[in-house]
């Protein structure tokens, strides 16, 4: 991996394959960026370079004996620190959770684990993966927040101090980091990938999902961590796809750009590159539509507040508020609007959460895709995670949602992203369309520290 080199984990694979690299070159090469950059950066809570190294050699010897388990074989993951790894502590952003040890991997840990992938270490996460401001800084600019809550996971794929990681998503805390730090996400559909061992936040609005550096590698990332988990209540038995292995589409796509909110909301910066992107992707030849949100979503925003707060004030209820000078004041506060809430408007905001995701579906007949801006604004100052209104909608829905770079603002060069949301359990076309449009659009830019590394490297 050369100074300025973002690794995928295609390109990685087939270099693995070829013998061209070696898992421990892979891990060797990410744990150099994380020494050059974490200083500045913040985006690791643990970093086990010593097992990684053990698992590399492992899985190199594997590879020599002619075993390769797949495209994620000897592949340098990080993990979001509310997710489980056996032997590790899973401290959520929280000196609540000190003295933590995992007893096990979280099921989406151990398919990770079974399909090759080497797990470097835990990634930072907000608080509780909630809204206070992290210590992870944007790798675009280290005045910047990558967003939450997944800003570790997002600000390492953006240096390459990993080849992808795990995230998770409950208002937008997958699709803002990636816009922010210029990498792509995905956030699957509601009960896709198992919640077992994994920190709650809401029980009705929690998505695991994987970042990375392009669109082929979230499939490849999702193909090994979705499927049915009896252990999940939430988890629900639909046959998941080899999203990986599926062929790269060929044809144009019918797409539908939501309008009104998300046209009034975006700050001019972003409409100027979206549109711009638009533009090129229909003189590609693809279809785009403008149309309305539906008459629901006037309520979405408030209500998914409503159900965000009030269940992660049951999560809390052993703790909160008896500790509250414990928490951060965003999560104080989210957990005092929970215990302030009537059940009848919970009760209402969840059959509105139903109704919401049926004409969301009704709108996708006949297109391919609904798109919007990523984000209302490129990535705000350290003091916030940023707007989560452009994603929350989605998150409520539990629609999957795919992001990825579309362009530079031409305000201050931060990135500025694509979110498409696709039909329920309908992650391979909603990959494949997002694909299409990813190769049409051709973002090839990287973060300014990449280039101050190539100058010392």
């Amino acid at each position: 991996m050369q100074s300025q080199e973002l690794p995928t984990i295609h390109g990685a694979g087939d270099a693995l394959r070829s013998g061209r690299t070696t898992a421990r070159a892979l891990v060797d090469a990410c744990l150099a960026r994380i020494e050059r950059f974490e200083e500045q950066v913040h985006a690791w809570v643990l970093v086990d370079a010593a097992g990684a190294r053990r698992e590399a050699a492992r899985l190199d010897e594997e590879l020599a004996a002619g075993r390769r388990r797949g495209p994620l074989h000897g592949i340098p993951l990080g993990i979001k620190d509310i997710i489980d790894v056996a032997g590790w502590p899973t401290l959520a952003g929280s000196r609540l959770r000190a003295g933590h040890v995992a007893q096990q991997d979280a099921p989406v840990v151990a398919r990770l684990r079974e399909a090759g992938a080497i797990i470097l270490g835990k990634t930072v996460t907000t608080e509780f993966a909630s809204f206070d401001p992290p210590p992870t800084r944007n790798p675009w600019n280290l005045a910047r927040t990558p967003a939450g809550s997944s800003s570790g996971s997002a600000a390492a794929v953006a240096l390459g101090m990993c080849i992808a990681a795990m995230g998770s998503q409950t208002g937008g805390s997958i699709t803002r980091p990636a816009a922010y730090c210029g990498v792509a996400g995905c956030k699957p559909s509601y009960g896709r990938v198992s919640l077992s061992g994994i920190l709650p936040l809401s029980f009705h609005l929690d998505h695991p999902g994987p970042l990375a550096r392009d669109v082929t590698d979230l499939a490849i990332m999702l193909a090994a961590i979705a499927g049915y988990d009896a252990n999940d209540p939430i988890s629900v038995d639909v046959p998941a796809s080899n999203y990986a292995a599926e062929p790269a589409r060929d044809t144009p796509p019918r797409l539908a750009v939501l309008g009104g909110f998300f046209a009034a909301a975006a700050a001019p910066d972003v409409r100027q590159s979206v549109d711009a992107a638009l533009a090129r992707l229909a003189a590609g030849g693809a279809t785009v539509e403008r149309i309305m949100p539906p008459a629901s979503f006037a309520d979405v925003i408030a209500n998914h507040r409503s159900i965000m707060a009030i269940d992660a004030a049951k999560h809390h209820r052993e703790n909160f508020p008896a500790r509250r000078a414990e928490y951060g004041p965003c999560i104080a506060a989210l957990m005092d609007e929970g215990l302030a809430t009537k059940l009848v408007d919970y009760a209402a905001a969840l059959e509105h959460q139903m109704l919401f995701s049926r004409e969301l579906a009704r709108q996708l007949e006949g297109f391919d895709a609904l798109v919007t801006p990523a984000t209302t604004t490129t990535a705000p100052g350290l003091e916030t995670t940023g707007d989560p209104r452009f994603n929350a909608p989605f998150s409520y829905a539990g629609l999957p949602t795919v992001c990825f770079p579309c362009g530079l603002s031409a305000v201050d060069q931060m990135p500025v992203g694509l979110q498409f949301i696709g039909r329920r359990w309908g992650e391979g076309p909603l990959l494949s369309t997002a694909q299409w449009c990813e190769r049409t659009l051709g973002f090839a830019a990287v973060p300014p520290l990449l280039a101050e590394f190539a100058q010392v490297g």
